[in-house]
């Protein structure tokens, strides 16, 4: 029997995981400004200061979600997780109505 090893962390897919924390972070991050949005706002105008809140907090978010890409051990599995990330984070804002057209 052989074990199974895992591949090291290395900078070898840099290009894909920066690619991935640059695309879907993005999208990620504004689903997660979207979705505290609808459980903390409760209606109120954007220009209020928990509207505010969930805006201004979209590009540090992002800046996270950038930087923890580099933790994938490859850039497809940073995709694979970003892209199921943003499935859940989009589905919960549309079921809680957080979706206006």
């Amino acid at each position: 029997m052989t074990a199974i090893t895992k591949r090291p962390l290395s900078s070898r897919d840099w290009f894909g995981k920066t690619m991935a924390g640059l695309v879907l972070g993005f999208f990620l991050a504004l689903g997660l400004a979207g979705l505290l949005r609808v459980l903390v706002n409760g209606g109120l105008p954007f220009f209020s200061a928990r509207g505010q809140l969930s805006m201004w907090l979209m590009a540090p978010v992002w800046g996270l979600i950038l930087s923890f890409c580099f933790l994938f051990r490859s850039s497809l599995q940073a995709w694979g997780w970003l892209f199921l990330a943003n499935l859940a984070v989009w589905g919960l804002t549309a079921l809680l109505g957080g979706l206006r057209l």
